[in-house]
């Protein structure tokens, strides 16, 4: 039975989870098909996608108090649509570290083919997860990192630090472009004990080297609607002229077009994080420069990927025949130019 098979076999990457993959030649999960048919058409999709062995993915996610994180949510939901042969078993998104891994273990129990988590905290996850790929269930681990390699067959991350380049390295471009001297940068950062908005103020202030610029005002925000706009008024009165203004969040970033709109400053270069589609609909009326992707679509490639695993099959666009145990996304830039290309993955803030 696939079930057997599979458990047995996922049970021992589980772990030997750390070690590297093995490089093989194979682009194809059909043993019957050949490279060398010179007049088979190209393919727009690949093999993957066709219907394969049914198989169960758990997923559980964060509390949609946020619409990034709504957006986590909504876009694993509508990719295990896609595919007949997905069984999704989906749990009530929670803030509560002790709840999620009840639920963990709930999928443990019920012998799922793969569980699909964005922890509310890695750490606290990291045992339950463990526990899961022991038992021959792989975990995909989307977004926040576990504290072990053990815990997690495959890891799905944004891009924090990249996302800070991303911004940064946009910010001399237009510092380039307009010909600016002695221009003022502002940065609305998110919570300032969190890792990732470490990292991606640590990446803006690197690429601002770049063009010999620094961040003259600071403040930092909740990534909460309300936040933003009260950081945003701070900064405001603070800072009687701005050319560029980068907010770490589009969510936060309500408040902060709130704050702009009620002060009448709209004369910096303003610069958002995450990608919402309001930032673009902002972007393609012009009261915004540009945002940078941090990928909502996380979950949604860790379902696919899941899939794949369970199904014991590889990515086909690799000659690699295995799922890549480490996913880390691009963090683009977007502006009027590409904005339409793009607007189809924004969440609603």
């Amino acid at each position: 039975m696939k079930r057997t098979i599979t458990s047995r076999r996922l049970a021992a990457v589980g772990i030997a989870g750390a070690l590297a993959l093995v490089a093989a030649g194979c682009t194809s999960n059909d043993p019957q098909q050949t490279s060398n048919d010179s007049s088979a058409a190209p393919k727009a999709a690949s093999d993957n996608d066709a219907p394969g062995d049914k198989v169960t993915i758990g997923f559980s996610g964060p509390a949609a108090d946020h619409g990034w994180l709504a957006a986590i949510n909504s876009s694993a939901q509508a990719e295990a649509k896609k595919y007949s042969d997905i069984d999704f078993k989906a749990v009530e998104g929670t803030n509560d570290a002790s709840q999620q891994i009840a639920q963990i273990e709930t999928f443990i129990n019920d012998k799922v083919d793969a569980i699909v988590l964005l922890p509310t905290d890695g750490a606290a996850l990291t045992e339950v997860a463990t526990k899961a790929m022991n038992a021959g269930i792989p975990v995909v681990n989307v977004d926040r990192e576990f504290s072990s390699p053990f815990a997690a067959r495959t890891t799905i991350l944004g891009d924090n630090y990249g996302m800070g380049v991303s911004a940064g390295t946009y910010a001399c471009k237009v510092v380039k472009d307009k010909k600016l001297s002695n221009p003022v940068i502002a940065e609305i950062a998110g919570i300032d004990s969190l890792p990732l908005t470490q990292d991606r103020s640590k990446g803006f202030a690197d690429a601002l080297k770049a063009c010999g610029q620094t961040v003259d005002n600071r403040v930092a925000a909740q990534f909460t609607v309300e936040s933003g706009e009260k950081e945003a008024s701070n900064l405001l009165q603070a800072a009687k002229k701005i050319d560029i203004l980068w907010n770490h969040d589009d969510d936060q970033g309500v408040g902060v077009m709130a704050a702009l709109d009620q002060a009448n400053r709209h004369e910096m270069a303003f610069i958002g994080g995450a990608g919402s589609a309001n930032a673009m609909r902002w972007i393609k009326e012009g009261k915004m420069e540009a945002t940078v992707l941090y990928p909502p679509t996380q979950a949604a490639d860790g379902i696919k990927l899941a899939r794949l695993l369970a199904q014991d099959k590889g990515l086909s666009d690799l000659v690699q025949v295995e799922v890549p145990k480490r996913v880390v996304l691009n963090a683009p830039v977007v502006t009027k130019e590409n904005v339409d290309k793009y607007l189809p993955l924004g969440f609603e803030s």
